[in-house]
C-alpha cells in the first residue's frame, strides 16, 4: 500500500514522447503513477506511426506531447497529465521547475538535450533515469547526484568527421558525398557555415602548387576577377535555376578539380556531367544503365534511379525548396530535416550525382536517409522492453531503494550465461568529471592568435561542453567580461581573437551557465602546432587519479556546482556506445556483481580532466546565481540513444 500511495502522489517528468516515450507514458499510468508531466518539441510525422502507437494517421502534424497525453488518458482517465509542446532547453524550465518532481525520466534522441537534462537534475538534486535504444540494443541507467556517475562522467565518442579536403575534393565513400550534399543544402537554403564549404579546396596539401596556380589563373580569366559572392547569393542571382546550379556543381567544379592533376595520379579521376547533354539524351528516350529512369520498379524509398532520374529529382526538389524560401520571405532560411521530403530528395539527388561522378555505386533514398541522419532503425519491441525497465527502476527510486538500482543492458544475442538482459552495478561519480566534480576544470589547447571569441562560445563552450547560454570572465584580476549571455552586450567581441584581450598561454577563464547553474574553469594552453582542420583539443581526456578532496569546506564550495553538502564528485556511469548504446558480455559468476565499467571495455576519448583550483577567492560574476543552495555534481547514466534517431 505504501508504494501505491507514493505512486499516486509523486510527480514525475517524462522528457520525450517518441518511440520510448509513448511506451513509457502508457506503462506509467498502468503502473499507478497519477501525476505526470511530459515535454516534447516535435510534431507527429507519418513515419512515426509504425512504432509510436499512441499516434494515429489523424494526428499527423499535431504535437506529440499533447496527443500522447490525450491517448494515455484513455488508459487511465483519472491521471493528472500535463503536456508541454516545447524544448526542455527553454530557459522557462529552470532548476526550480525540475525541483517540482520526485523523478525525471529521459526518452530523448540527442546528446545535447541529454547533457542539459543531466545538468539540470544535478543542479536540482533529482534522480534521473536515462534510456536509449539502437536497433535491438537498449540500455537503462539511474543517475543520482553524489551516488552515481553523471551522464557526462565518461567521454562519449564524438560523431565521426571527415577532413574538409576529402569532402570537397576526393570523396571515396558514399558517406563523403552525403555529407557534401548536406553541406550544399545549408549553403543554398539554410544557414551558411564557412566550415561547410562545398567548392573545390585549392588549399588541399595533396594538390600540386603548379596546378593550383594554373587553376586560379583560369578562374581569373573566366570571371574577370570580379568580387566573389557566397554560394547562396549566386544561387539567388540565378533564381535558383536548376540547370545552372547543376552545371556549376557537377560540371564546372569537377572540371576545376581535374586541373589539380596531382590528386588523380593514384585515383580514378571524376567524370563531369552536363545538364543539357543529359537532358537531350533523356528527351530522346535513351535508357542506358547509366541514364536509367526516374520511375524505377519497387518501393519508392528502395529504388536506385539512373543519372537522369536523379537529375529530375534534383530539379524538382530545388523548385520545391525555392518556393518554400519565397513563402518565408526575405532573409529566410530552411533547416535540414531528414523527415522533410523535399530536403531529403535534394540530398538524395545531389549525393547520388556526386557518387556517380566519382565512380561509386549510387544509393537508394532509404540508404541516404539512414546515413544522412546517423540513424539506426528503430525496433518497436526494443522500445517496449526499455520502457518497462525504466518503470521498474523508477519503482525502486520511488520506494527509496536507490541502492538496488542497476544499469541494465539489452543485448541482441545472449551472453555466456544465456541472458539478453544484463544488470550492472552503478558506478560511483568520476572525481575528474567536468560537470559533476566539486570544482569542474578543464585545460583547452588552442591557438589564441587564431581562435575568435565566437569560436570559443559556439565551438568550445556550446558544442563541446554543452552550455546553453554561457557568460565568460577572464581571471585577470579585473573580471573582464569576454562573453555575455545578454543579447547584444558583447557582440562586438565576436570577431576578435582571444589574444586581443590579453589571453595567452596559462590564462584562466571562468564560464558560467546560469540556466544550468553550472560553472567551468578553463585553463588556456596556447599551441601553434595543432593539426590541420583542428581548432582545439581538450587536454586530459582520460580521467586521472582523483585528487584529494579539499581540506577546507568553504574553499570547496567557492566554485562548486551545488551546495556545500553535495559538492562532492558525483554520479553515474557512461557506458560505451554504438551511438551511446553498449553491448555487454557478462562472464562473471554473478551478473549483478559485474560493474558496468568492467562490462564495458570501451576506449575513452573524451576530455574530462579536473584540477583543483588553488584560488580560494570568489570569482567575479555579472549577476547573482538563483537558487545556488542546490546543485552539484551528480546524476547520470550511461545510457543512450544519444545520437540515435529512429529510422522512419
Amino acid at each position: 500500500m505504501a508504494v501505491a500511495e507514493s505512486l499516486s502522489t509523486c510527480r514525475v517528468l517524462v522528457v520525450g514522447a517518441g518511440g520510448i516515450g509513448c511506451e513509457l507514458l502508457k506503462n506509467l499510468v498502468l503502473t499507478g503513477f497519477k501525476n505526470i508531466e511530459v515535454i516534447d518539441l516535435d510534431i507527429i510525422d507519418v513515419s512515426n506511426l509504425n512504432r509510436q502507437f499512441l499516434f494515429q494517421k489523424k494526428h499527423v502534424g499535431k504535437s506529440k506531447a499533447q496527443v500522447a497525453k490525450e491517448s494515455v488518458l484513455q488508459f487511465c482517465p483519472t491521471a493528472n497529465i500535463t503536456a508541454y509542446h516545447d524544448s526542455i532547453m527553454n530557459p522557462d524550465y529552470n532548476v526550480e521547475f525540475f525541483r517540482n518532481f520526485m523523478l525525471v525520466m529521459n526518452a530523448l534522441d540527442n546528446r545535447a538535450a541529454r547533457n542539459h537534462v543531466n545538468r539540470m537534475c544535478l543542479a536540482a538534486d533529482i534522480p534521473l533515469i536515462e534510456s536509449g535504444t539502437a536497433g535491438y540494443l537498449g540500455q537503462v541507467t539511474v543517475i543520482k547526484k553524489g551516488l552515481t556517475e553523471c551522464y557526462e562522467c565518461q567521454p562519449k565518442p564524438t560523431q565521426k568527421t571527415f577532413p574538409g579536403c576529402t569532402i570537397r575534393n576526393t570523396p571515396s565513400e558514399p558517406i563523403h558525398c552525403i555529407v557534401w550534399a548536406k553541406y550544399l543544402f545549408n549553403q543554398l537554403f539554410g544557414e551558411e557555415d564557412a566550415d561547410q564549404e562545398v567548392s573545390p579546396d585549392t588549399a588541399d596539401p595533396e594538390a600540386s602548387c603548379e596546378s593550383i596556380t594554373e587553376a586560379r589563373a583560369m578562374a581569373s580569366e573566366t570571371d574577370g576577377d570580379i568580387k566573389r559572392v557566397s554560394t547562396k547569393e549566386w544561387a539567388r542571382s540565378t533564381g535558383y535555376d536548376p540547370a545552372k546550379l547543376f552545371n556549376k556543381l557537377f560540371k564546372d567544379d569537377i572540371m576545376y578539380l581535374l586541373t589539380m592533376d596531382k590528386l588523380w595520379k593514384k585515383r580514378k579521376a571524376p567524370l563531369p556531367l552536363d545538364w543539357h547533354q543529359l537532358e537531350s539524351q533523356g528527351s530522346l528516350g535513351l535508357r542506358s544503365p547509366v541514364m536509367g529512369s526516374r520511375f524505377a520498379v519497387g518501393l519508392k524509398d528502395q529504388q536506385v534511379l539512373g543519372v537522369w532520374g536523379y537529375c529530375q529529382l534534383f530539379q524538382h526538389s530545388i523548385e520545391t525548396l525555392r518556393s518554400e524560401l519565397q513563402e518565408k520571405g526575405d532573409g529566410a532560411e530552411l533547416v535540414w530535416d531528414k523527415d522533410d521530403a523535399p530536403a531529403l530528395d535534394f540530398v538524395t539527388a545531389a549525393a547520388n550525382l556526386r557518387m556517380h561522378i566519382f565512380s561509386m555505386t549510387m544509393k537508394s533514398r532509404f540508404d541516404i536517409k539512414s546515413m544522412a541522419g546517423n540513424i539506426i532503425p528503430a525496433i518497436a519491441t526494443t522500445n517496449a522492453i526499455i520502457a518497462g525497465l525504466i518503470v521498474m527502476e523508477g519503482l525502486k527510486v520511488v520506494s527509496g531503494e536507490l541502492e538496488s538500482c542497476r544499469t541494465i543492458f539489452l543485448n541482441k544475442h545472449p551472453n555466456l550465461r544465456k541472458k539478453l538482459l544484463v544488470p550492472c552495478i552503478l558506478d560511483p561519480p568520476c572525481a575528474n568529471c567536468y560537470v559533476c566534480a566539486s570544482r569542474p576544470e578543464v585545460t583547452v589547447k588552442l591557438n589564441v592568435l587564431k581562435t575568435t571569441v565566437l569560436a570559443l562560445q559556439d565551438r568550445i563552450l556550446k558544442e563541446r561542453f554543452g552550455m546553453v547560454a554561457p557568460d565568460v570572465n577572464i581571471e585577470d584580476g579585473k573580471g573582464t567580461i569576454l562573453i555575455s549571455s545578454e543579447e547584444g552586450e558583447t557582440d562586438a567581441n565576436n570577431g576578435k581573437f582571444l589574444s586581443d584581450f590579453g589571453i595567452r598561454n596559462g590564462s584562466r577563464l571562468q564560464s558560467d551557465d546560469f540556466l544550468q547553474d553550472y560553472t567551468l574553469l578553463i585553463n588556456v594552453l596556447h599551441a601553434e602546432d595543432l593539426e590541420k582542420d583542428v581548432e582545439f583539443e581538450v587536454v586530459g581526456d582520460a580521467p586521472d587519479k582523483a585528487p584529494p578532496p579539499p581540506s577546507n569546506q568553504e574553499d570547496a564550495s567557492s566554485i562548486a556546482n551545488g551546495n556545500k553538502d553535495s559538492a562532492q564528485p558525483s554520479t553515474s556511469n557512461a557506458a560505451a556506445e554504438v551511438d551511446d548504446v553498449m553491448i555487454v558480455e557478462s562472464e562473471g559468476e554473478e551478473e549483478e556483481e559485474a560493474s558496468s565499467s568492467s562490462a564495458a571495455a570501451v576506449p575513452t576519448s573524451g576530455t574530462k580532466r579536473k584540477h583543483l583550483d588553488d584560488e580560494t577567492g570568489e570569482a567575479s560574476v555579472k549577476r547573482p546565481r538563483t537558487n545556488q543552495s542546490h546543485e552539484a555534481a551528480d546524476a547520470e547514466d550511461d545510457d543512450d540513444d544519444d545520437d540515435i534517431i529512429a529510422l522512419d
